[in-house]
């Protein structure tokens, strides 16, 4: 085996961000490509020599010749270990825990996330860091400026490693552990939940339908829904992995996983239903006959972490995202724990997670999750709502109602824009951020402008700033339009328009969704013009 130094020319200088590199998968493949971000990676941290990495993916096209690729550089590199998930799989949130239970020097964690898979989809990477969660902006930034002035690369010549293998092999002078990619988080899981009364309730003739989406969460779902648990085999549906997603689009919202929606919605619905998305860490909860919003499941969350064992003690906090919904903040104010608003990006919420400042976050793009690793969590918060369920003995559609009750009712809805030129996109947000200062005091269909700005998180212990975080625009009575440009495509922009109108306890809390937020949709359209500069008459997708 020899180390090899290849010279090559720099990439793009696309900087990674929260989610890491996306791109299409044809992209990564092409010579270089790859290696070039790898070595990037490496070069921003202080080079990987004496360290210990994790290692491993979501299972899409291209992630087992991908890690081999990781692991020759990383032992060229001088990295001393390497863990990786048996046959390259590993969901993003048991990364974290592998990396924190090992207290390795950081991840490597192959995933387009949501994205589809394929030889002409979406392929991504990223590093997480010591605490598991995803690297800061610092890093990030490094990592931007290596792509830049990249010349060589270092790897090794050797033979591809055995996947499928659990146990230690070497490559040259670093060792490489292969590891059941459920165990651990599984233990971890245990450690948290009453798994007993949740067996009991199984016992007792509760039915459930998990969609896996054919993503990196069947074999976790099946170890822990029906191999703990106890619940019936089919439980767990499209429950293997697959390179392609199954042809599908891993996204847990009610588009992308309409036959678990369509199921729910019907006669012959389940107790309860949840799915997952491409790398385990996004979530759909859909109640008999209700759809579950991210936002309303946090704040659910919430209000009843106590009830199970981990949690027994009460929440420091509760975080959540800008966009996400008020909800939780309600929550919180009854708790009489503080409540924190973040940018979009789980790497936000880390240093409120370490400094100890919460315990529970939450996206409303279905991602949830705790102080027990540094990721959201999609399968943890099923198996939080399931040991909820458990000990109050209600539906999950009598719990929603339950909180709204208590709690008043935000609805919410998010409305993508999908693969819109980004110089229409880029150029609506300028404008809209233009009007920004004379909103205030104006109506537009029906709805007084409040306040408007363009958000800016001040972190309270880093004392970091984060400027162009999305544009609110706040109305009287409760009501809110927020517009925000997302990165997670890989094609042209994707426009995010969200939209919030609060019911108070004691008002009706049966309207359809869309209807309730008619009049801060129509407002929001004409202020931005959004239909005659996107010539689009619906978003892609309505969550």
């Amino acid at each position: 085996m020899t180390i090899d130094v290849v010279s090559t020319q720099p990439i793009e200088g696309q900087k990674p961000g929260t989610s890491g590199l996306r791109k299409k998968t044809r992209i990564f493949m092409e010579p270089h490509y790859l290696e070039n971000f790898v070595q990037s990676i490496f070069n921003a941290i202080g080079g990987a020599e004496g360290k210990t990495f994790v290692i491993g993916g979501d299972g899409r096209y291209f992630n087992a010749e991908a890690i081999q690729t990781i692991l020759k550089m990383a032992a060229a590199n001088g990295a001393v270990k390497a863990i990786v998930g048996q046959n390259g799989l590993l969901s993003t949130p048991s990364a974290s825990h592998l990396i924190r239970l090992n207290k390795t020097d950081g991840g490597l964690i192959l995933s387009a996330s949501h994205n589809p898979g394929g030889i002409d989809e979406d392929f991504g990477l990223k590093f997480n860091i010591q605490n598991g969660g995803p690297a800061p902006e610092s890093v990030t930034d490094a990592m931007l400026e290596q792509t830049k002035t990249l010349q060589s690369y270092k790897t090794l010549s050797a033979p591809d490693i055995v996947l499928g293998q659990i146990g230690k092999q070497t490559l040259g002078a670093m060792e490489i552990e292969i590891v059941d990619p459920v165990s651990d988080y599984t233990a971890l899981m245990k450690s948290l939940f009453d798994f007993d009364k949740i067996r009991a309730m199984f016992a007792s003739g509760f039915t459930m339908r998990f969609d896996a989406m054919h993503a990196v969460t069947g074999p976790y779902a099946k170890a822990i829904l029906e191999g703990e648990l106890g619940a019936p085999d089919g439980t767990v549906i499209n429950g293997v992995p697959l390179e392609d997603f199954g042809g599908g689009h891993p996204d847990p919202n009610p588009v992308w996983a309409k036959t678990l929606m369509d199921l729910m919605m019907s006669d012959a619905s389940p107790d309860f239903g949840a799915a997952s998305d491409g790398d385990g860490d996004r979530n759909m909860v859909v109640a008999r006959g209700t759809y579950v919003t991210p936002s309303d499941s946090l704040a659910v969350l919430a209000a009843n972490a106590h009830l199970a064992p981990g949690y027994k003690t009460g929440l420091k906090g509760v975080a959540r995202s800008m966009p996400t919904s008020a909800a939780s903040d309600r929550v919180a104010a009854r708790l009489g724990i503080g409540s924190y608003e973040t940018p979009t990006g789980w790497k936000f919420f880390g240093n409120l997670l370490d400094a100890g400042k919460v315990t529970i976050c939450g996206e409303e793009s279905a991602g949830t999750g705790s102080d027990h690793v540094r990721e959201k969590d999609g399968l943890w918060a099923i198996l939080l709502w399931l040991n909820i369920l458990a000990e109050r003995e209600m539906s999950a559609s009598e719990i929603l109602n339950d909180h709204w009750e208590t709690y008043g009712r935000d609805y919410y809805s998010r409305h993508d824009f999908e693969a819109v030129p980004a110089d229409a996109a880029n150029e609506l947000m300028s404008d809209l951020r233009a009007k920004l200062p004379g909103l205030a005091g104006q109506t537009f269909a029906g709805q007084t402008v409040k306040h408007a700005d363009e958000f800016s998180y001040h972190d309270p212990v880093d004392q970091s700033v984060s400027h162009n975080q999305g544009i609110r625009i706040v109305f009287a009575g409760d009501a809110r339009a927020v517009f925000r440009l997302s990165g997670t495509g890989t094609e042209g922009a994707t426009l995010r328009l969200y939209l919030e109108q609060y019911a108070p306890q004691g008002t009706d809390h049966a309207k359809d969704t869309q209807e309730a937020l008619r009049s801060v949709r129509d407002a929001a359209q004409e202020i931005s013009g959004l239909k005659e500069r996107l010539g689009r008459d619906a978003p892609n997708v309505m969550t």
